[in-house]
């Protein structure tokens, strides 16, 4: 397709590109919250008036957005209700029954979703066969509607035990509901998460139908304006998993919409890695409000079937609301421009995660915000262009900033406004930095080897002071950065996975059960895809989630459908071994789940021969005042597209584009490559 638009809606920006044959057009709006199509719509009239295209020649739209989440976070989805197994409404209250930090004693958990007074009881009971053991009871069915009409739920999650099995009295209390409640939003837990383990099934169920009435509105509001303009083109969403999938699989699942934006930007790192053979990448977004980091190895990211929103404790596994859903791993904590700084009573600088939006933004938008933010503290040190920021947009306002950050840090701890400045800065970049260690720890990775790889509107702010603390030695800035997830859209296969959990060990393999598994899957997951492919061939990936018999986790294991049993062990062996190092020899092996994701192909990136630049050359360029390395520093300001391709210079510069800059600190040098990106390395001392 040779004109497409992407739109990514943030906390803060909205991103909006238009790729039009081999021309690209971008711009950054300010999310507008009571009405997010506002802004997106503002952002698209202008991409398409400067380039002079007409709606009706727009060949795809695809969209990705944060709304899902942002309303998980801040608890303003609708008024739902949970019917569950009578004797288990406690389930997504009680959890995993643990401590993710066993010696806090005032531990703070993410309330459920839904409150007890609204998780109602259903007699029913299935057995793991999905064999009924108590028929379902249609009396308690119907005091619970009760229940539900005096409460005037919007929502309702439906989830009982062994629904993955069976999903019979999930769908007969489903009919009785629509039959009473023509308006109620339904969510079946067999058909968001037909898995074994009932709380995150439970949870995500809830989840799913906490935001499905904002989502559902909010995508045909989006659908409806789009074609007032004039677009007559299909659209089409980013999911978690780094794929797309249609407005209408959207609405009924948008629990999968809630990492779509970071998703995006996972995608446009794996294709750069991919063009410049880079074996081991580091992802580093870093927006308005939030910054997501992943770890990407031979060009493709971590994939998990498992996810936490709204971590109550920083980078805690299991602090946050779990979700079962296809999602590229990577963690996310809230350092983003618009992070609020303060000093709390140990006279300790605290930045995030509570952040000023786009409403009232930082001080230096000029919007009425007073509270100190990073962009505050970077407009403070002179890191950004007050004539080139938002394409002239919006007009920086270097006084406001000074005053919040004098006012919210630097009385309080008696700096002047450049210490003061320093100080958030190097607070947040620490607070990323321990992310990525965390992360990286987690899931046994180095992160000294990889490079990393910056966008998002702040990342090229932060990213080679961010790459120092981590131990990484380059960092490559690509083309349109600031914009870069939305780019990442335009990348992205459609792609749809689907989940069974069957039972099944290898000493009783079963042909059969196979076959039948993967049918039903395949039957469940072309109705989505073709819908969106548009005629794109599609393959086939399975996996089975896999384990010894007595351990407690699987490991996803790649797998032909027609493998033999002896080619499915061996399989397994191959995952277990690259994971730990070393198989168990005698045990027998257990499959829990199976999972068939039918995908096109991605836009392949063509393979890039790239010539590097060994001498160090120096410009004339003109200089302005940056603190760098915490003092105030003669720095040459340089207009990206001025820059020539494969000439070093030595640092420290600041290189200026319209929404963003890319600051490269003293040690440090800068090239462009063939691909136009901004190569950052450090200089040998």
């Amino acid at each position: 397709m040779s004109t497409r638009l992407a739109i990514d809606i943030g906390g803060t920006f909205t991103d909006v590109v238009l790729q039009h044959e081999t021309e690209r057009s971008t711009t950054k709006v300010l999310t507008t919250h009571d009405d997010p199509t506002n802004g997106a719509l503002a952002g698209v009239s202008t991409v398409l008036d400067e380039s002079n295209v007409k709606p009706d020649t727009i060949e795809l739209v695809v969209h990705g957005t944060t709304l899902a989440t942002n309303a998980l976070i801040q608890r303003r989805g609708a008024r739902t209700a949970f019917l569950t197994t009578a004797g288990h409404r406690d389930v997504i209250e009680m959890a995993f029954e643990n401590r993710f930090d066993q010696y806090d004693l005032n531990i703070d958990r993410a309330e459920p979703l839904v409150s007890r007074a609204l998780r109602v009881p259903i007699v029913e009971r299935m057995n793991a066969a999905g064999e009924v053991l108590t028929p379902l009871d249609v009396a308690s069915v119907d005091e619970a509607l009760d229940v539900l009409e005096r409460a005037e739920v919007e929502s309702v999650a439906i989830g009982f035990l062994h629904s993955y099995a069976n999903s019979k009295h999930e769908e007969e209390v489903a009919a009785l509901l629509s039959k009473r409640f023509k308006d109620v939003a339904l969510t079946l837990s067999s058909a968001v998460c037909p898995e074994i383990r009932e709380y995150e099934r439970f949870s995500t169920a809830c989840a799913n139908a906490y935001v499905l009435p904002i989502m559902g509105r909010y995508l045909l509001r989006l659908e409806t304006r789009l074609f007032g303009l004039g677009f007559t083109c299909p659209m089409l969403m980013m999911t978690s998993g780094g794929g797309l999938t249609t407005f209408k699989t959207a609405a009924r699942f948008p629990i999968r919409l809630v990492e779509s934006g970071p998703a995006g930007g996972a995608i446009l790192a794996r294709h750069i890695a991919a063009a410049l053979d880079l074996g081991e990448v580091m992802s580093f977004d870093m927006g308005g409000t939030t910054a997501k980091i992943c770890l990407i190895d031979n060009a493709r990211p971590q994939f998990s079937r498992a996810f936490e929103v709204d971590r109550r404790y920083r980078f805690k596994k299991g602090s946050g609301l779990p979700v079962r859903i296809p999602v590229i791993e990577m963690v996310e904590i809230g350092a983003g421009g618009g992070s609020i700084a303060s000093v709390d009573n140990l006279n300790r600088v605290r930045v995030g995660p509570e952040s000023a939006g786009s409403e009232p933004g930082p001080a230096c938008y000029g919007k009425g915000g007073h509270r100190a933010t990073v962009t505050d503290a970077d407009v403070v040190m002179g890191k950004m262009d007050a004539e080139r920021f938002g394409s002239g947009h919006i007009s920086l306002d270097v006084d406001a900033a000074a005053v919040a950050i004098k006012k919210s840090v630097g009385e309080s701890l008696d700096f002047d406004i450049h210490q003061a400045a320093f100080a958030v800065s190097e607070v947040v970049d620490e607070n990323m930095a321990a992310a990525a260690r965390a992360h990286a720890s987690e899931w046994g990775k180095a992160l000294t080897r990889r490079t990393l790889i910056a966008f998002g509107g702040a990342a090229p702010l932060h990213a080679a002071r961010l790459a120092s603390k981590v131990g990484i030695d380059r960092v490559l800035v690509p083309p349109a950065a600031s914009v870069g997830s939305a780019i990442g859209f335009l990348l992205a296969p459609v792609s749809y996975e689907v989940v069974r959990s069957r039972y099944m060990r290898l000493s009783g393999f079963d042909e059969q059960l196979i076959e039948t598994v993967m049918g039903e899957m395949r039957e469940e997951a072309t109705a989505v895809v073709t819908a969106a492919a548009q005629g794109q061939s599609i393959v086939e990936i399975a996996k089975a989630y896999m384990r010894y018999i007595g351990q407690g986790y699987e490991i996803a294991v790649e797998f032909d459908p027609n493998d033999t049993k002896q080619q499915l062990f061996e399989a397994f062996e191959r995952s277990y071994e690259g994971l730990y190092g070393r198989v168990i020899p005698g045990l027998d092996v257990e499959v829990l789940s199976w999972t068939l994701t039918l995908t096109t192909g991605e836009e392949q990136a063509a393979p890039i021969d790239e010539p590097f630049p060994r001498s160090l050359t120096d410009g004339d360029y003109p200089t302005r005042q940056m603190m760098d390395d915490g003092k105030m520093a003669i720095t040459k300001r340089v207009l990206r597209d001025e820059l020539p391709k494969h000439q070093r210079f030595e640092g420290p510069m600041l290189i200026i584009e319209d929404h963003t800059t890319t600051v490269v600190p003293s040690r440090f040098a800068v090239h462009v490559n063939a691909r136009e990106d901004l190569v950052i390395e450090k200089v040998a001392e």
